[in-house]
């Protein structure tokens, strides 16, 4: 049978996964709802095969890269996890000092697309740290499934205090030059939303299709860069008041909105990815940080 393509899925489809992805659905509803769009010679069993990221054959940045030094690290969380494990990132060679940039992971630790992600943000000419949420659990288990459910044991404002603590990590750090930004995926989207309410000294934030900050947002300094899926009506639901809020309080943003694509677009292991709208947004991601980093 022959790979099926994006174009034969319904959007329905890729809204079960985004249900299924978020906690909304479990697995055996997940699997009973996809089995009403297994007709014309799909099965069940392809569309979950089709949906499921793909790790081995997606990566943009080889992990040993000659270009890059990257290494896991650890490093303490105290108002957080504790000791907490993530992937550091800089390239080899190097003038002065480098900005820095915390890449949070979604709601499922820190898989092989974000690390990818991290590393790539280390080419553009960063020092670049990863952590992993789940660290204080064992860690990223391998697949995405198990990590969701494991990083649904921590406290999300514990998991927030980690990527503040990995903020001060990289702030005295003796390759960076204290600018410091952060960019971050669904869960992390938030955790990039927060950490701009949370960090005074933050220099940038990019948050890709993250929940938005509620309260305290006359405390945000940091220059905000917003990406959102077009379909993504579950996130986009609260930029509307978001948007009105930072308005009022006079803060420095600028948001995109990337038609027809979904949540995750992004994420190069899963078929929601769309290789324009990510690249378009990546490049201006990067070109966000040279901005007000370097």
């Amino acid at each position: 049978m022959k790979p099926l393509k994006k174009e034969q899925i319904q959007q329905e489809v890729f809204d079960l996964y985004d249900a299924y992805a978020h906690n909304k659905l479990q697995r055996r509803e997940f699997l009973e709802k996809l089995s009403l769009y297994a007709v014309g010679g799909i099965t069940v069993a392809s569309l979950m095969s089709f949906l499921m990221p793909n790790y081995k054959d997606t990566l943009l940045v080889p992990k040993d890269d000659p270009q890059l030094d990257s290494k896991t690290i650890s490093y303490n969380s105290p108002n957080g996890g504790g000791k907490i494990k993530g992937l550091l990132s800089k390239p080899k060679e190097f003038k002065g000092k480098l900005g820095g940039i915390v890449v949070v992971h979604e709601n499922r630790g820190l898989n092989p697309y974000i690390e990818d992600t991290a590393r790539r943000a280390a080419l553009s000419g960063f020092i670049t740290l990863a952590p992993d949420a789940l660290s204080p659990l064992g860690g990223y288990p391998g697949n995405d499934d198990e990590g969701r459910e494991m990083q649904r044991k921590r406290d999300r404002n514990e998991m927030l205090e980690d990527f503040i603590a990995a903020y001060n990590y990289l702030k005295n750090h003796k390759d960076c030059s204290g600018k410091i930004g952060v960019v971050g995926f669904c869960f992390g989207g938030w955790i990039s939303n927060m950490m701009a309410v949370k960090v005074e000294d933050l220099a940038a934030a990019v948050p890709f299709y993250g929940g938005q900050p509620t309260e305290d947002i006359e405390n945000i300094n940091a220059p905000l860069m917003l990406q959102f899926a077009g379909l993504d009506e579950r996130v986009n639901a609260g930029w509307p008041a978001y948007e009105k809020a930072l308005k009022e309080h006079n803060k420095e943003y600028v948001a995109y909105t990337y038609p027809d694509v979904n949540h995750g677009f992004h994420n190069t292991s899963t078929p929601r990815y769309d290789k324009e709208a990510a690249e378009l947004a990546w490049g201006r991601t990067i070109d966000f940080f040279k901005k007000h980093l370097q």
